[in-house]
């Protein structure tokens, strides 16, 4: 992040402190609970935002050197991404061409070779069908046209990108909406893999990107945990295309009036969080990063699985690999058991019917965001949904769109 910008918006959140105010959306809005419990649309959502859309797989230490893999079936297809001889991220269907079975089943490690465990067929980390048992007794098959398939992959800015479509196309600059230079200056490249947690829960993913959108409710749901290091209710918030970018309000900035502001960082007094469309928070610390991302089931809107991974610094991660990985799980539990404990209250509220809409306020502009995104690349079908006509003509009385 280029030093200006730093500093304004340190200042930017300053100044909220000073006079009582916080970023303003323009006005309230209300969203159909129906966006939280339609099964029509939680089947499309999947097929439009997550099978059919480039995914981000991990950051650049998800694959710490050639060897290494990583297996994931988080958005339909099963993959294996690897780092071949050369250091280069490949990603294939973790399928073999045989009869169809699961190549590689361990979630991530370090191997050259993949070999299925039905009948052994044998692919290289390139993808490349090296061997298979008896081929005399088998019958002739040309190996070349046999690999494991190929699915577009990009690494950039230390991100993982897969296409889950063998004929899909990676875009990173339409995918980051000017946020590419931000991100090159961050270096996530460098930071290394701690550990990855799993949270099946009983929420619409939709409602898990919803708990990260604001820092109203840190005063009150998080007075034990995060409210004493974050101001709540303060943050400075911009939108870069379907992306955008949350300063939160660490109380450590209350320190930095009384330096000057050549000394001044972001994460000396702000907590970044960048929202990438659809499904990813990243949370942004002076030393370490987590990860979010919330998977729907595409058969049950009130039911999502969020991967929350941590990375840190190296040098970090040296002297206290033990204290580091505590903290950064601490973080994670909170979004588990408050965050999203309350959020599956709100699924709950939502699938009893009785209730048409939830309300946004000025002060929340990553929730207007957030929905605005989703009716934007998904308007077609939307328009074929009954209950969101309905919605629309009796409650809003137009389309809901984006200010």
């Amino acid at each position: 992040m280029e030093r200006s910008e730093q500093i304004r918006l340190l200042k930017e959140l300053m100044g909220h402190l000073d006079a009582d105010t916080n970023v303003d959306a323009g006005g309230i809005r209300r969203n159909p609970t129906s966006a939280y419990t339609c099964r029509d649309r939680a089947r499309q959502e999947w097929e439009t935002f997550f099978r059919r859309y480039p995914q981000l797989l991990g950051l650049s230490g998800d694959l710490p050197g050639p060897g290494t893999f990583l297996t994931s079936t988080d958005f339909g297809a099963p993959i294996l991404a690897v780092r071949d001889a050369e250091g280069e991220f490949r990603a294939f269907l973790n399928v073999c061409r045989h009869r169809g079975a699961i190549v590689e089943s361990e979630p991530r490690g370090r191997k050259s070779k993949f070999a299925c465990p039905f009948h052994a067929w044998t692919y290289s980390n390139r993808g490349e069908l090296l061997a298979i048992p008896k081929p005399d007794h088998f019958g002739f098959i040309d190996k070349s046209c046999h690999g494991l398939t190929a699915l577009p992959a990009v690494e950039r800015y230390g991100f993982l990108w897969v296409h889950p479509d063998p004929k899909g196309q990676i875009d990173v600059g339409a995918l980051l909406g000017g946020l590419a230079p931000e991100f090159e200056s961050w270096d996530f490249g460098r930071m290394a893999f701690v550990g990855t947690d799993t949270y099946d829960m009983r929420l619409n993913w939709k409602l898990a990107m919803d708990t990260f959108g604001e820092t109203y409710h840190f005063k009150v749901l998080h007075r034990n945990t995060l409210a004493a290091n974050f101001h709540g209710n303060v943050q400075a918030y911009d939108v870069f295309g379907r992306n955008h970018r949350m300063i939160l309000c660490l109380k450590e900035i209350d320190k930095l009036r009384e330096q000057p502001e050549s000394t001044w960082h972001i994460t000396s007094g702000g907590f970044p969080v960048y929202y990438l469309f659809p499904n990813v928070q990243l949370n942004v610390g002076a030393n370490a990063i987590i990860l979010v991302r919330a998977y729907p089931d595409p058969e049950n809107p009130g039911r999502s699985i969020s991967q929350v991974s941590f990375y840190a610094r190296p040098a970090i991660l040296e002297d206290d690999p033990e204290g580091v990985a505590m903290r950064l799980r601490f973080f994670g539990e909170v979004v588990r058991d408050e965050d999203y404990a309350v959020a599956e209250t709100c699924q709950r509220g939502a699938e009893a019917g009785l209730q048409e809409t939830v309300v946004f306020g000025r002060n929340e502009p990553a929730l207007h965001h957030y929905h605005n995104t989703y009716r934007a690349d998904a308007s077609s079908w939307l328009e074929r949904i009954p209950v969101i006509r309905q919605f629309r003509r009796r409650v809003l009385g137009r389309p809901y769109r984006a200010r």
